[in-house]
C-alpha cells in the first residue's frame, strides 16, 4: 500500500513520522483481515490485547497513566487510525474504542479513578465504551432521558443506551444521564459504570453491515458509587462534548485510511486488468477515475492533519476545521470507495472482496460522531458567524 508521503509534510514532529513507521512494519506482521470475523466480540477482543502488548494504546491516554505523551495526542490518533484502518477496519475500531471510550475518564475523571481504569485501558487488560446515545437522543444529546438520582454515597440509573460501540464486551462504560441540575443540556452527568453493576443489561446486540460489536444497554435500578462521578454534577454534556471533541478528528483519518486502501486496490486492478488488447489503466476514463481518487484523497489528508495540527499545536478545539475534516474526508472516502468498486466491475461487489468490505466499513463514519448533516451545520454557523464578527470591527483608516 502507498500514502506515507504526507509524513514529510510540516504538521508532524520526528516523533510522530518514528511512531507511524514502526506501527506499519508493526501492522504488516500483526494484523490479517478480520473484518469479516465469524466471532466479532472475541475478534475485537483479541485486537484490543495485541494492540496493547505492542503500546499502540498508549496513546488513548495521557503519560501520568503510561501513556506516550504527556497529554492525547490528536495527531498520533489520526496516524494511529489511518495506518490501521488500511489495513482492518476492525483493528481501526478496537483501538478507537479504547480511547473514545475512556477519553471522559481522561478529562474530568478523579486521581482515583484514573489511576484505577486507565493504566488497563492503555495495556489492553479493560476493554472501554462510550455511552451516551439513546432511542429518541442522537444528535440532539440535550435530549436524553436516561436518569441518575442521587442516593446517600450512590446515584441510581435508570433508562436506556443504544447504538454503543464495544456494548457487550466492554469491561466498563462511561455512561451519560441527567441528573436535573438545570433543564436541558446543563443537567446531564457522567459516571463510570462497571460491566458487571447489578442492574445493568445488554437489551440488544445489534447487527450491522460491517460487523462491529454494537449493542443497547438497559439501566434499572443500577447503583454506582457516588466517587464514580466524572467530574461536577451537571458538566456531563461538557465532558462528553471534550471527549468527542479530540476523537472526531481521528474518524477522518480512518475514513482516509479505507480510502488509501481502496486506491491501493483500485490501482492494481487497473494496471493487471487486460481488455481490449490493453490494461484498464490505459482507458482515459480510468485515469479520471484514478486523477479524482488521488486528489479527493489528498485533499482529506491535508484537512484532517491540520484539524489535529490546530488542537494539538495551536491548543484550540478547532471546531470549524474539525467539521470540515469530517465531512470532507467521509464523504470523499465513500466517493474514492464507489469507484474502486466500480474498477473492478462484477468482482467489485462479490462478498468478501476487500472494496466489497470497504464499501460497507466506511457508510457508518458517515453518520457516527457527528453526521454530514451536522458538520454541515457547523461549518454554515461558524463561517456566518465569522463573518459577522468581522463585519462589527471597526474600520482601520490608512494612514
Amino acid at each position: 500500500m502507498t500514502g506515507q508521503d504526507h509524513l514529510a509534510w510540516p504538521f508532524f514532529d520526528d516523533g510522530h513520522r518514528q511512531m507511524a513507521n514502526e506501527l506499519n512494519v508493526w501492522a504488516d506482521g500483526k494484523l490479517a483481515a478480520s473484518d469479516d470475523a465469524e466471532d466479532v466480540g472475541k475478534t475485537c477482543r483479541s485486537l484490543v490485547a495485541e494492540l496493547g502488548q505492542g503500546g499502540w494504546l498508549r496513546h488513548c491516554v495521557g503519560k501520568a497513566y503510561g501513556g506516550a505523551r504527556d497529554n492525547i495526542d490528536v495527531r498520533s490518533l489520526c496516524l494511529m487510525r489511518e495506518n490501521l484502518a488500511r489495513r482492518s477496519g476492525l483493528a481501526d475500531f478496537a483501538f478507537a474504542m479504547q480511547g473514545l471510550g475512556s477519553g471522559a475518564i481522561s478529562i474530568a475523571g478523579s486521581a482515583d479513578i484514573k489511576a484505577r481504569y486507565l493504566p488497563k485501558v492503555c495495556s489492553g487488560v479493560r476493554i472501554a465504551a462510550f455511552a451516551l446515545s439513546e432511542p429518541d437522543a442522537g444528535s440532539d444529546v440535550g435530549a436524553l432521558a436516561t436518569t441518575a438520582r442521587r442516593e446517600g454515597d450512590y446515584y441510581v440509573l435508570d433508562g436506556e443506551k443504544t447504538w454503543i460501540s464495544n456494548g457487550g464486551i466492554a469491561d466498563f462504560y462511561c455512561v451519560f444521564a441527567r441528573t436535573g441540575e438545570a433543564p436541558g443540556s446543563r443537567g446531564i452527568s457522567g459516571f463510570v459504570v462497571d460491566a458487571d453493576t447489578p442492574g445493568l443489561e445488554v437489551s440488544e446486540h445489534i447487527p450491522v453491515i460491517a460487523p462491529h460489536p454494537l449493542a443497547s444497554l438497559r439501566f434499572r435500578n443500577c447503583r454506582v458509587p457516588m466517587a464514580n462521578l466524572l467530574g461536577q454534577a451537571g458538566s456531563g454534556f461538557k465532558v462528553a462534548m471534550q471527549t468527542l471533541d479530540i476523537f472526531r478528528t481521528s474518524v477522518a483519518a480512518a475514513a482516509l485510511g479505507f480510502a488509501r486502501h481502496a486506491l491501493h486496490e483500485g490501482l492494481a486492478r487497473s494496471c493487471s486488468r487486460k481488455m481490449f488488447g490493453q490494461t484498464l489503466a490505459d482507458f482515459q476514463l480510468t485515469q479520471a477515475a484514478i486523477a479524482d481518487m488521488a486528489t479527493g484523497i489528498d485533499s482529506s489528508a491535508l484537512l484532517t492533519y491540520r484539524a489535529a495540527w490546530v488542537r494539538d499545536c495551536l491548543g484550540e478545539a478547532g471546531t470549524l476545521e474539525v467539521a470540515m475534516a469530517k465531512m470532507v474526508s467521509t464523504e470523499t472516502a465513500q466517493q474514492v470507495i464507489d469507484k474502486a468498486v466500480q474498477l473492478f466491475g462484477g468482482l467489485g461487489v462479490k462478498s468478501g472482496m476487500p472494496v466489497e468490505r470497504l464499501y460497507r466499513e466506511i457508510r457508518a463514519l458517515r453518520i457516527y460522531e457527528g453526521a454530514t448533516e451536522v458538520q454541515k451545520l457547523i461549518i454554515g454557523r461558524q463561517t456566518i458567524k465569522d463573518f459577522q464578527r468581522a463585519q462589527s470591527r471597526p474600520a482601520i483608516s490608512p494612514k
